[in-house]
């Protein structure tokens, strides 16, 4: 296997095994079925293909000009950890004391009666399910340590930027499928399972808030031991 292929090969893995686990769609999908209500099936597939789009779009500007927009504004990298580990821990914390999903189902569906317009459906497809529910802080932060990590020869670049354009693809694609097939998923938990798999989602999600935040401080701390 020439130089190029391996180059090319090992970003097109390291892409979707990074960014994956934090992600972590699987467990984001219950929570995504519980902030949606019971909208029609047509409508909740154009929201996974709409967050999907969006998610491709915001991974991979972090990829290829996340650390240059840092630079720009003199913010670190352990810094952007700190901060979405504290966005990420709370939307966990405050999902796992949430003694109100029936309330909560009921006030989306109210909200848009099972049907929203295609600009509604654009403005929520992003915000908040593409951001931050989706790709937060703490992905982000992972995109841009990707990206810092391009090589600088022309051609190496060149090849690493497209393996890691078809590794976002790949993790866009799974980010649809669990969305596109939550609910088939909610149906075969039953209410008792959907409602444990929320539950677990949450405090994974508060797990992995804090373990960003803590990485953004051991850094800063070695920084500070450094200096």
């Amino acid at each position: 296997m020439s130089i190029a292929m391996i180059v090319f090969s090992k970003a097109l893995i390291v892409v979707p095994i990074t960014l994956l686990p934090i992600l972590n769609p699987i467990a984001i999908a219950p929570i995504f079925l519980s902030m949606t209500g019971p909208i029609e099936s047509g409508l909740a597939n154009r929201l996974a293909y709409r967050i999907a789009i969006n998610c491709f779009f915001l991974l991979m500007g972090a990829v290829f000009i996340g650390s240059y927009v840092l630079d720009f504004f003199g913010i670190s990298l352990p810094i952007v950890r700190v901060a979405g580990g504290i966005v990420v821990a709370m939307a966990g914390w405050k999902l796992l004391n949430d003694q109100g999903q029936d309330k909560l189902r009921s006030s989306v569906a109210a909200s848009h009666g099972g049907n929203w317009s295609v600009e509604e459906l654009r403005r929520r497809s992003f915000y908040p399910f593409s951001f931050p529910l989706t790709v937060g802080p703490g992905t982000i932060a992972a995109s841009v340590t990707l990206g810092t990590q391009m090589p600088h020869k022309p051609v190496d670049w060149i090849i690493t930027g497209i393996a890691s354009l078809l590794g976002v693809l790949l993790t866009t694609l799974v980010i649809y499928l669990c969305y596109r097939f939550a609910r088939n998923m909610e149906r075969l938990l039953g209410e008792v399972g959907a409602t444990v798999l929320l539950r677990l989602s949450a405090f994974i999600l508060l797990c992995i808030g804090i373990e960003i935040g803590w990485a953004g401080v051991s850094a800063l701390v070695e920084e500070l031991n450094f200096h």
